[in-house]
């Protein structure tokens, strides 16, 4: 019968999991960490020695430890860092599809392009930072949530900025924003499928519907940025959360 792990000790392989692939390890050597000690775990627990015998008594220092010896995998990153990117564009194609033609000023593109990677960044760190500490379920969820609201204030700036800074306009025209608003469906059913994870049809209908919806009541157009924006990234965030805790208790 094979042992089964106190939840202590699972919590912290899952932790130790999350940080170093939020550090921009290779998923490979991850597996290999984690497969191991958790065979010290097991040995440990067995003879009821404490998991503090083999980690240490800093969690945090053991993650930052291990993490240290380990190479960064640069190529996965780049090529996880161009499929945010893209699935970024795909959420704003979708929605505009839904308004109408497509049309974006050159500083809209680059607004959401500097607003995906802000975002990115501050994702992956806020998980490095919870897989970290022992922080309660609702603090994980409120630090998830602010994470997710920050892109708020970012997309009401570049609103604005759009406004009054006139930069050259891409018309993509009926037949262009259909094929485009194709091409985009495409990529995200085949991520979907490659990652074997509905999260990426998940994000694009939380950024999405919620705008339409909002933009089909008589809220002056303010509110329903404001409002679009709070549900689109708070429900990502607790979708998340949500994933992270199914993922632990698998």
């Amino acid at each position: 019968m094979q042992y089964e792990l106190s939840n202590k000790s699972k919590r912290f392989l899952e932790d130790l999991r999350v940080y170093l692939f939020s550090s921009g390890k290779k998923s490979e050597e991850i597996d290999e960490i984690v497969e191991e000690l958790e065979s010290h775990l097991v040995e440990a627990e067995q003879h009821g020695k404490p998991i503090e015998k083999i980690i240490g008594k800093s969690p945090k220092d053991y993650m930052e430890t291990v993490a240290d010896e380990m190479a960064i995998d640069f190529r996965t990153w780049f090529k996880y860092i161009l499929i945010i990117i893209f699935g970024a564009f795909s959420f704003t194609i979708f929605r505009d599809v839904l308004a109408g033609n497509l049309s974006y000023s050159l500083l809209e593109i680059v607004g959401h392009l500097a607003i995906t990677l802000i975002f990115t960044f501050l994702t992956f760190i806020a998980f490095k930072y919870i897989s970290s500490n022992n922080f309660s379920n609702t603090v994980q969820l409120v630090i998830l949530y602010l994470i997710g609201m920050i892109p708020l204030g970012l997309f009401i700036g570049m609103y604005f900025l759009n406004e009054s800074i006139r930069t050259p306009v891409i018309q993509f025209g009926e037949t262009g924003s259909m094929i485009v608003a194709a091409i985009t469906l495409l990529f995200v059913l085949a991520i979907s499928i490659w990652t074997k994870t509905g999260i990426l049809i998940a994000i694009v209908t939380l950024l999405t519907l919620p705008e339409y919806l909002l933009s089909k009541t008589t809220l002056n157009l303010e509110t329903q940025l404001i409002l679009s924006s709070v549900i689109s990234f708070g429900g990502i965030g607790i979708y998340l959360f949500i994933s992270s805790q199914l993922n632990k208790d698998k």
